[in-house]
């Protein structure tokens, strides 16, 4: 009997050990909002991250014709997921052609971006929205956690710019950190705001702007870090992989040179943990909801 109390109180000391080895102290990040269950980049799927808990939102930014600073992942209108001010799905053949840099603000609120789901993502749940502008999402993520009395969030920004889209998809670099960085600066989050890109251009004028905003340089390239921060030209204080990109090695590059490791885009439960075992800095997820039970 002696023995069997002393085998019931280990095996509990365990569990309870086991229990403890699977919450983590990490920056949880909702991708596009909460994507998984609800329509990208929309304000809907923001306040359904802070409602779920995350630490950080991240949304991508395109401009207007207008100058205006809109909530969407690409330049243009995705066919997976866009429907036509007449009422017809977006083509692939013509996504594309469909560029947010020729249209005004009004005119890309005829465009729906969510009654029609989507295939990638089936259990997100469909309804009629648009894309936002940033001011428009943050005063309303800003009104939903001050309401709720829950923590400010942090906001993750992602500039949507590559070279080959200069003037044609998107301004000039310097143009585009301007109007980000005014933004922001305006919305008062610059404390609690990150700027991103795979775009180092971009980074660098923003770097230029002012050294003291907090940026994380994208990558989905195999060249080493190494190489990717002499393309940047400075450290960064975020670097921002693929997941299957992490390794030991990158780890220990990141606190080489007090550089978090936060991956994209990490949506099955296993594999955040393994990652948040190998000591990554946060998760950027489609489905916060599942992460959120691996938090202290």
């Amino acid at each position: 009997m002696k023995y069997t109390a002393l085998l019931f109180l280990f095996l509990v000391a365990c569990a309870q050990e086991e229990g403890q080895s699977t919450s983590y102290e990490f920056d949880l990040q909702g991708h596009r909002g909460a994507r998984g269950l609800l329509p990208e980049n929309t304000i809907p799927s923001f306040l359904k991250a802070a409602e779920i808990g995350v630490d950080t939102i991240e949304m991508d930014l395109v401009v207007t014709a207008d100058s205006m600073l809109l909530v969407s992942h690409e330049p243009w209108f995705n066919h997976k997921i866009s429907t036509k001010p007449n009422g017809e799905p977006v083509t692939e053949s013509e996504a594309m052609d469909l560029n947010i840099y020729e249209m005004t603000y009004e005119q890309t609120q005829q465009y729906d971006v969510g009654k029609r789901g989507n295939p990638d993502f089936p259990d997100q749940k469909p309804m009629e929205v648009t894309k936002p502008l940033l001011t428009g999402a943050v005063q309303a993520i800003e009104n939903f956690t001050e309401e709720n009395n829950s923590d400010p969030v942090y906001y993750n920004i992602e500039t949507k710019s590559r070279p080959q889209y200069y003037n044609v998809m998107v301004p000039e670099p310097e143009v585009f950190a301007q109007l980000v960085y005014d933004e922001i600066s305006a919305l008062g989050i610059m404390d609690r705001a990150i700027i991103q890109s795979f775009d180092v251009n971009t980074l660098i004028a923003m770097h230029e702007i002012d050294p003291d905003v907090t940026l994380a340089l994208l990558v989905e390239n195999r060249d080493s870090p190494e190489a990717n921060l002499q393309k940047l030209g400075f450290t960064p204080d975020i670097y921002s992989p693929y997941y299957r990109l992490v390794n030991q090695t990158l780890i220990e590059k990141g606190d080489q040179l007090v550089m978090k490791i936060i991956p994209w885009t990490i949506n099955e439960v296993p594999e955040m943990k393994r990652l948040l075992e190998m000591g990554v800095d946060g998760i950027i997820t489609d489905y916060p909801d599942r992460a959120i039970m691996l938090k202290k």
